[in-house]
């Protein structure tokens, strides 16, 4: 079972999302490793999280031989994997590929690299000043609802925003954070794409949060085939710089309050 969800998805409704997960039982396992590894090349990390999920499906797997053998089952892993990348463009599994407005010489031009991947949705963009998650989570362990998880990704982050003075929150239909969300606002802005890819469960890719980002990489596609919406960062809308470790301290604890988390920092 592969769930593939995308930034473009259509939003559930928020209420009711955020009520405290349940008290965990004594084969679930809250805790969350979160490891940050600097910059660090897309196809590198693609590979990091797909070794990671593998070893979590085998445990599992694993787990209901045991438990069809009378045994008790063996905790399964959650993951945040916490990074930077290199210029480079990805493709999801439903996107089109005349949504990147460069070909190969124009890539090559700008520093780029370009993937098709195994989320769902379309195009979308990371570089420096971005901060991108890759949660790697049995959602076993917390709850088995991939549009509450997806909520979740987007609380924490407009959590975070808040802290930093920025007032962020949904669009009816797409998922994401934006600027200027509401209803009849006159410039909604994107601040954090999100796509993810769901497998028994267990969760990879992530969200994008762009900080310190160059937006003008914006400017080679049709980010989620969505043309008539802007693009913005935080360093555009605070008007400075804001350190990424800054805005990683603060998403990481939101993200582990909203799943009932404890943290272990690697």
């Amino acid at each position: 079972m592969d769930t593939l969800l995308t930034s473009c998805s259509t939003s559930a409704p928020t209420s009711s999302v955020f009520s405290a997960t349940p008290t965990a039982t004594p084969h679930q396992n809250r805790a969350l490793h979160v490891r940050h590894l600097g910059v660090q090349p897309y196809e590198e990390a693609w590979a990091y999280q797909e070794s990671l999920l593998a070893d979590t499906l085998e445990r599992k797997k694993q787990n209901r031989d045991a438990i069809e053998r009378g045994e008790a089952p063996a905790p399964t892993p959650n993951y945040l994997l916490l990074c930077e990348h290199p210029h480079v463009y990805t493709l999801g599994k439903s996107g089109k590929p005349e949504h990147l407005l460069l070909d190969e010489a124009g890539l090559a031009h700008h520093g780029a690299t370009f993937h098709r991947i195994n989320r769902g949705g379309d195009i979308t963009y990371h570089g420096p000043g971005q901060l991108v998650g890759y949660p790697i989570l049995d959602l076993d362990n917390f709850f088995t609802d991939i549009h509450r998880y997806l909520r979740v990704l987007e609380e924490a982050v407009i959590l975070t925003l808040a802290d930093f003075g920025l007032s962020a929150g949904r669009i009816a239909g797409l998922t994401g954070v934006w600027l200027d969300w509401e209803e009849g606002a006159p410039n909604p802005r994107k601040i954090c794409a999100m796509g993810v890819k769901c497998s028994h469960w267990v969760t990879m890719h992530g969200f994008a949060l762009n900080v310190n980002t160059d937006l003008d990489y914006f400017g080679h596609i049709i980010p989620c085939g969505i043309d008539d919406k802007a693009v913005t960062s935080m360093e555009q809308e605070l008007g400075h710089d804001v350190p990424l470790a800054e805005v990683a301290d603060r998403l990481v604890p939101h993200l582990a309050t909203l799943l009932g988390a404890t943290l272990t920092q690697e």
